[in-house]
């Protein structure tokens, strides 16, 4: 071979892990710091993307696979396939970036007949190696050769249940043996082969199985949740490691450690064990686990063996570690280490405490975090005062609170996610091929495993509440039941589950919205040292404004006044000021919907002070404000109908002389009130179809609404500019800012201006205060952004509308794209990003550049900002801070999120790529 596909451990490098993928460079870089790792070798990512695209291993592979099993037999003592002294191996997944459980792992390679025979000899302990070979037929059957676990499950049952056992540790010897030959019969019948005794066939088939893996449903979904793009890791390592065994007595254990607490960050030995069992046992929930903290009893000297492991590695590696180890005869071997996957309250907490610590440095602490990670911090969590009593309690694998109804398998949850309906998914344990049921439902419960199992580890990476090891229940995923005690839980009957505290409740409980940590007040503050762009919200009203402020909003960058509209107490007065048929009696309406708008932004100033606020002119087609057509017209139809039963209820009292005994309020719904109702639809009804557009989001809104009918924006004008009076005349320092949304020309904007200018000396003259305030535009059309140097010489200040201008340049309507064809882009690579959620910077994104770049020409101070969603997404927010935009705004909920992610734009700013 003229490329190199394989590396030694003590040959590879540690740092390269897009080559050797994560576990193979830790694998690596662990045997050449001293730590007592496994010999073994790395098969390159390079390979198996060699493998996918030509359906065959490369040519020498083979031959350079059996070279390095000949150092590991030179180093371990053992032979690969002899009956005497069996060598074992272990073949094992590895992509750049940790995927945990989504590809293929094999253990106890290398065992047949007669390796078997030299097993029992070995050890002297047929247990073991009986053990190890059903095992291994199991793990081979179903990862090479595509046997369905249940196939091996129902005859292991089987013997269980004869032999009237009900864990696995009480099966002997004898009972193994029985097991292990029913599975070499289910080979036999599922593939019409028998089980390959040949190690080295053994080998090439399981290495071919994991690298088929890299493009198996399970990790295919997990890359598209996670946005793992080929760039970040392209195929998988196979990692070919020698065996130590936890299963071969009482002398001997396995287990997975974290160096801090994965749940809370706190710093302690955090992890679980299992005497005499292997690593899957642990990480697959089989047999519940014991704590870490019990090994100091069981096994001392180990445990301060365990202890410096994980002190050395965090050292080495700065960096919370998962680490797998296992005790064979009283030696203990680290297996792996990788970067800890863990919840945003607990990264939050190792930045600060690892940075007070001097382990890493502020800029570490910072860009350790994925911005995204912050938004768990904000999910809801249970209402401390309510009352409801617990069914059952579990271990608490995953912080947060979730209820849903409950689905007892991934498949279902995924339907019912995706019609909207909110799941708990229940399991005994959860398997890698569950993660479709993982995305689509809002916490997951598991009657076995750990903290560490894979349910509980896969969870704590997606934000999502989980409890493990709920034992009390009994999960029936074929009758698609729970059972506690004498009580049933069925599929569909709602449950809350509190992955804090491993309590498990009937039906809905009550939540509330998180507060901020002192940790991540502290994380956040250097985020804002370090970053240039501001971080504005998203907000319309006074409360949501304080609550934006509690996440450090620096300002309003979009207030929509549209949304003020929609208030019970504004919108009849909207709907009149739509069906006034004349400019006066429209400015009637107008005048009675002045002082509530004032009010509005007077407050609204006052919650956000000193800080800038950008109030938004009307939006929105007028057509938004009615009921639709058909609504209408089956409220006519309804009125009409009541108004019969009027008339005969008011035929059949005057029959009776009763009509003095009506009660209120039957008294007052008489005829003529129904008539006023009818007359006042149907007037809406045809108001509505003289609205009608064929495509309404390009047609009469925004600054076209101010042009035909200016009193409307007039009557907005002046409610902003006197509540800027009244802020001033009480000494509340403001700074708001008039946007005008939809502009294509200079000629609207200079219009707008003109109602302004003349407003203001109005207000002013009134008051007796001059007013500081700035004017702007929204920038949403191509053609706003090709004019904005012309535009520049009115607007002080533009803010890019980025989901109107994301549809104008994609020629996309959102609705009809997200809900028809653009998932398909998404998942063949047509598109990277849906562009809705993340700025397209190739495309919407150049246009802003032209027009940041044109609008600074002419105006070099004007203030540039985005208002669109795409501003709370951090890789929208990095091209956001290369073109030097002034801030950015988003929802309230992602403001910490955007506030982290401008840190991240300056400190990764010379590294900034558009792809």
């Amino acid at each position: 071979m003229t490329e190199k596909y394989i590396y030694s451990f003590q040959k590879g490098d540690g740092k390269n892990k897009v080559l050797l993928g994560g576990k193979g460079a830790n694998l690596c870089e662990m045997t050449q710091i001293g730590l007592n790792v496994p010999p073994g070798f790395v098969i390159t990512t390079k390979t198996c993307l060699d493998y996918l695209g030509n359906h065959q291993l490369p040519d020498g592979l083979l031959e350079d696979v059996k070279a390095h099993i000949g150092e590991i037999e030179t180093l371990s003592g053992k032979q690969f396939g002899d009956r005497r002294n069996p060598l074992l191996v272990s073949v094992r997944s590895g992509s750049a970036i940790s995927m945990p459980g989504m590809m293929d792992t094999i253990l106890n390679l290398g065992l047949n007949a007669q390796t078997l025979t030299g097993l029992i000899e070995q050890t002297g302990d047929a247990r073991f190696a009986y053990d190890a070979y059903r095992r291994f037929i199991q793990l081979f059957g179903k990862v090479a050769l595509g046997i369905d676990d249940q196939k091996f499950d129902l005859h292991f049952a089987a013997v269980k249940k004869q032999a009237g056992i009900k864990s696995d540790v009480g099966l002997d010897a004898e009972h193994l043996r029985q097991i292990s030959e029913l599975f070499l019969q289910v080979v036999l019948e599922e593939t019409g082969k028998p089980f390959p005794e040949n190690v080295y066939e053994q080998l090439e088939l399981s290495i071919k199985a994991v690298f088929n893996s890299w493009m198996g449903k399970r990790a295919v979904d997990y890359r598209r949740e996670f946005h793992i793009t080929p760039k970040m890791a392209n195929g998988t390592a196979v990692n070919v490691v020698a065996m130590v065994f936890g299963n071969m007595g009482n002398d001997c254990a396995t287990g997975v450690g974290f160096t801090r607490n994965p749940g809370t960050g706190v710093n302690e030995m955090y992890g679980e064990y299992l005497v005499n069992a292997q690593g899957e046992d642990v990480v697959a929930g089989i047999r519940t686990p014991k704590p870490v903290q019990e090994l100091a009893q069981e096994m001392p000297d180990l445990y301060k063996q365990l202890v410096d492991l994980r002190n050395r590695l965090e050292a080495h590696y700065q960096e919370v570690q998962d680490y797998e180890y296992t005790i064979e005869r009283g030696v203990l071997y680290c297996l792996q280490t990788r970067n800890g996957k863990m919840n945003a309250t607990a990264m939050v907490r190792t930045s600060v405490e690892m940075m007070a610590e001097g382990l890493i440095s502020k800029e570490q602490a910072l860009l350790r975090i994925n911005p995204e990670l912050l938004e768990q911090l904000l999910h809801p969590q249970l209402d401390p005062e309510n009352k409801a009593q617990s069914v059952a309690q579990g271990l608490p694998a995953s912080p947060g609170a979730a209820f849903g109804k409950c689905v007892f398998d991934a498949d279902t949850a995924e339907l019912m996610g995706r019609a909207g309906e909110r799941v708990i998914l229940l399991r005994e344990e959860t398997k890698p091929e569950d993660i479709h049921g993982f995305f689509a439902a809002q916490g997951i419960l598991t009657s076995r495993g750990g903290k560490t199992s894979h349910a509980a580890v896969v969870a704590r990476g997606m934000g999502k509440a989980c409890i493990a090891g709920a034992e009390d229940l009994q999960i029936d995923v074929r009758a698609h039941q729970a059972i506690i005690g004498d009580l049933h839980i069925r599929e569909g009957d709602t449950i809350t589950i509190d992955g804090s505290t491993g309590l498990i409740y009937l039906g809905e409980i009550a939540m509330i919205e998180p507060s901020f940590s002192e940790e991540l007040k502290i994380l956040l503050s250097w985020a804002d040292e370090f970053a240039e762009l501001e971080v504005h919200a998203n907000v319309d009203t006074p409360e949501r404004a304080r609550m934006a402020l509690s996440y450090g909003a620096t300002g309003i960058g979009l207030c929509r006044t549209e949304r003020m509209f929609n208030a019970s107490d504004r919108l009849p007065l909207v709907i009149d000021m739509i069906l006034a048929d004349n400019k006066e009696a429209r400015q009637q309406a107008l005048t009675r919907l002045f002082p509530i708008q004032r009010d509005d932004f007077k407050q609204l100033f006052e919650a956000m002070s000193p800080y800038p606020v950008t109030v938004r002119l009307l939006d929105p087609p007028m057509h938004e404000f009615l009921p639709s057509e058909h609504q209408l017209e089956d409220d006519i139809k309804a009125l009409n109908l009541y108004k019969l039963m009027i008339q005969g209820q008011q035929v059949t009292l005057e029959t009776l002389g009763l009509q003095a005994l009506l009660p209120t309020p039957f008294n007052y719904l008489n005829e003529d009130v129904i008539n006023k109702a009818i007359a006042k639809k149907e007037l809406m009804l045809k108001k509505v179809k003289e609205l009608y557009e064929v495509n309404p989001m390009l047609g009469h809104r925004g600054v076209r609404l101010g042009m035909s009918y200016p009193e409307i924006y007039q009557m907005q004008i002046r409610s902003i500019l006197e509540a800027v009076a009244l802020c001033t005349q009480q000494g509340t320092p403001i700074l708001p800012e008039i946007m005008v949304p939809q502009v294509i020309t200079l000629q609207e904007l200079i219009k707008v201006k003109s109602f302004v200018d003349q407003i203001q000396q109005e207000v002013e003259s009134q008051y007796g205060i001059a007013l500081e305030f700035k004017f702007g535009t929204m920038v949403e059309t191509v053609r706003a952004c090709t004019r904005a140097g012309e535009l520049a010489q009115v607007a002080e200040f533009f803010s890019f509308g980025t989901n109107d201008l994301t549809q104008a340049t994609f020629s996309f309507s959102r609705e009809d794209a997200e809900n028809k064809f653009l998932p398909l882009y998404n998942e063949t690579g047509l598109l990277e990003d849906n562009p809705f959620e993340v700025l397209d910077a190739k495309g919407v994104g150049q246009l802003m550049k032209m027009t940041a770049d044109s609008g600074r020409l002419t105006r070099p101070d004007i203030k540039i900002g985005i208002c669109g969603e795409q501003g709370g997404h951090p890789q929208s927010i990095r091209f956001c801070h290369h073109i030097k935009l002034d801030y950015v705004s988003c929802s309230a909920p992602r403001i910490p999120i955007a506030r982290l992610a401008a840190a991240h734009a300056k400190l990764l700013e010379d590294d900034y790529r558009m792809g």
